[in-house]
């Protein structure tokens, strides 16, 4: 298939490197007519989260009805997943009837002397221009990178904030301590306007607090919060909660995981939130279905078979904790073969230590992208932290078929890492 002309106009930006900061968003969208300003935001960061927190508060307005948007990051298979509205992704044509006004705008800049837009805020400009278009009443936007310079802080009001989790990833730009990390999520935080936190460390959590209480912005602690009745399987977990005196009971969700359950905590929270501001109506029904049909590829996603598949974007040292927890809970004793490739920045030793001993052999392979980390210096990490077998495969299409051919001495087979790379493995076996 030939490459999108949309989506070319749009890469054509990352020579312009990813930077944060607002500058440039600001003046972009100043010459767009500042189309964000009409939307009524709901604006999600975090380390790990945000992306399943945005899908179930974007799946209950859908099943509210309301004319719901969603933006997201990264793509797992296609990129027109980043933008979808009503259920539907951006189509190619609609896609490049949206950029053409960011990229003629964004020429006028560099013209007038001004820096350019980067590729993440030509993107983000672009799906402000297709959810006005598209007439949305609320949009779900997913921060990028860190909060208070990521291009979807241009927002400047959002009906509600929500910070998922703060753990260590992309240190290199947000900061080497969680204090660091949090300080720029914190950026998110609008004044008057609630937040909702899902925040474990305790100093980044004191300090996310300070700056709500600094912004007069009510803090919703989602974190403190007990589910009640929890039950857990390989089709969803289950559970109960009281948020603000409120019962929201029969709770399902179909991406497993205990972490999964804080996700929806923190979704359920926004969208108690959002109804005690009067913004929504919502059923207990609406609520349950909506949870219940929230879905997004690649988060401990269950491929059935013999054995199962598991791909799950376990890319950082928290989310590696996860998936091994999960696994453990969902498959134990299970004889595990894991598939893991992931970027050169990562914290691999700390990553290691959260999966330690989790599968009985390893394939190390590499995502596709400049930043991979090589197979073979991945295989010497895994077997001098686990002391368990590990190969180096760096064709992920051939590491994929080496575990197909050895699927007979294993119960579980896990795809982990980077989501360039499962988004690859799921491609080839979704095709299959």
């Amino acid at each position: 298939m030939a490459e999108s002309r949309a989506i070319g106009q749009i890469q054509s930006f990352a020579r312009f490197g990813s930077r944060l900061g607002l500058e440039r968003m600001a003046a972009l969208m100043d010459r767009l007519g500042n189309p964000q300003d009409g939307m009524k935001a709901i604006h999600v960061a975090g380390t790990n989260g945000k992306g399943s927190v945005c899908r179930y508060i974007y799946s209950v307005l859908r099943e509210h009805g309301y004319r719901a948007g969603l933006y997201t990051s990264p793509f797992v298979v296609d990129f027109y997943e980043r933008m979808e509205f009503g259920g539907e992704c951006v189509t190619d044509s609609e896609l490049e009837e949206c950029a053409a006004p960011v990229i003629e705008q964004a020429g006028d800049m560099v013209a007038c002397g001004l820096e350019s837009p980067t590729e993440f805020e030509a993107l983000t400009a672009a799906a402000f221009v297709y959810f006005a278009r598209k007439g949305a009443e609320f949009v779900v936007l997913e921060a990028g990178l860190g909060g208070a310079g990521d291009s979807t802080n241009i927002v400047s009001s959002p009906l509600v904030s929500v910070i998922a989790s703060i753990s260590f990833d992309h240190t290199d730009r947000l900061g080497d301590s969680l204090t660091d990390i949090a300080r720029e999520k914190a950026g998110i935080i609008k004044r008057g306007r609630p937040v909702v936190v899902n925040v474990k460390d305790a100093e980044a959590a004191r300090l996310i607090a300070a700056e709500a209480y600094r912004k007069g912005a009510p803090l919703v602690d989602a974190g403190r919060l007990e589910p009640r009745g929890l039950s857990a399987s390989r089709e969803g977990y289950g559970f109960d909660v009281t948020i603000a005196g409120r019962a929201y009971s029969g709770i399902r969700v179909s991406m497993p995981g205990a972490h999964q359950v804080e996700n929806a905590v923190c979704a359920l929270c926004a969208i108690d939130a959002m109804r005690g501001m009067g913004e929504i109506s919502t059923t207990a029904q609406g609520i349950r279905l909506g949870m219940e049909k929230a879905r997004q590829p690649g988060r401990f996603e269950i491929l059935r078979g013999s054995p199962d598949i598991v791909l799950d974007g376990a890319h950082n040292e928290a989310g590696a904790e996860a998936l091994a927890r999960t696994v453990a809970e969902l498959y134990p004793g299970e004889r595990t073969l894991a598939l893991i490739g992931v970027l050169n920045d990562k914290r691999i030793e700390s990553m290691l230590a959260s999966v330690d001993g989790f599968a009985d052999e390893y394939i190390a392979t590499e995502p596709d992208s400049e930043r991979r980390l090589p197979a073979e210096r991945l295989r010497a990490a895994i077997a001098d932290r686990t002391g368990k077998p590990c190969v180096a495969i760096p064709d992920a299409a051939q590491a994929v078929m080496e575990a197909g051919r050895r699927k007979g001495e294993f119960g579980l087979i896990v795809a982990a890492g980077s989501l360039y790379l499962i988004g690859a493995v799921r491609a080839m076996l979704i095709s299959r």
